[in-house]
């Protein structure tokens, strides 16, 4: 019995650090939602498209369920994304550009995102470092200016 445990331990502990594979994290001294806006602000400030803004735990509530705050913010410029997807067409399943800002069970704001080198090996991406350079920051200066005092 103790080795089935062992082994379920070890098991949800690979798939929790395998889930963390590819996303960059910061943290935020504002709550989800200032967070959000303060990415909206600094995507519209750069000419970046709004897609969509998905409030997780609205929806939870919607259907009597709980969720810590926890929203998704959909945006993109297809100057960068159409090259890239050129580049390896399986790319648009990852695109637009997402970030999601949470909050974790110590009341703590996180802001996250997919690591364009992450999004580089698994699609096979070649010829394209230049743009995933310049996706990659951007994405970073847009999380400074969502997650700074």
């Amino acid at each position: 019995m103790r080795a089935v445990i062992l082994a379920l331990v070890t098991l949800f502990t690979a798939q929790s650090a395998l889930a963390q594979q590819g996303l960059e994290t910061v943290e935020s001294p504002y709550d989800v939602a200032t967070t959000i806006d303060r990415l909206t602000a600094a995507l519209e400030s750069k000419g970046m498209t709004i897609f969509e803004r998905v409030n997780h735990a609205a929806n939870a509530e919607k259907v009597e369920l709980s969720l810590r705050p926890t929203e998704v913010l959909i945006f993109g410029n297809p100057k960068l994304g159409t090259p890239l997807m050129n580049c390896a067409p399986t790319l648009a399943i990852d695109l637009p550009q997402k970030m999601l800002a949470w909050q974790d069970e110590a009341g703590q704001t996180h802001l996250g995102w997919n690591d364009p080198a992450w999004l580089q090996a698994r699609h096979g991406i070649e010829g394209c470092d230049e743009i995933l350079q310049t996706v990659s920051n951007a994405l970073a200066n847009f999380a400074k200016a969502a997650t700074s005092e």
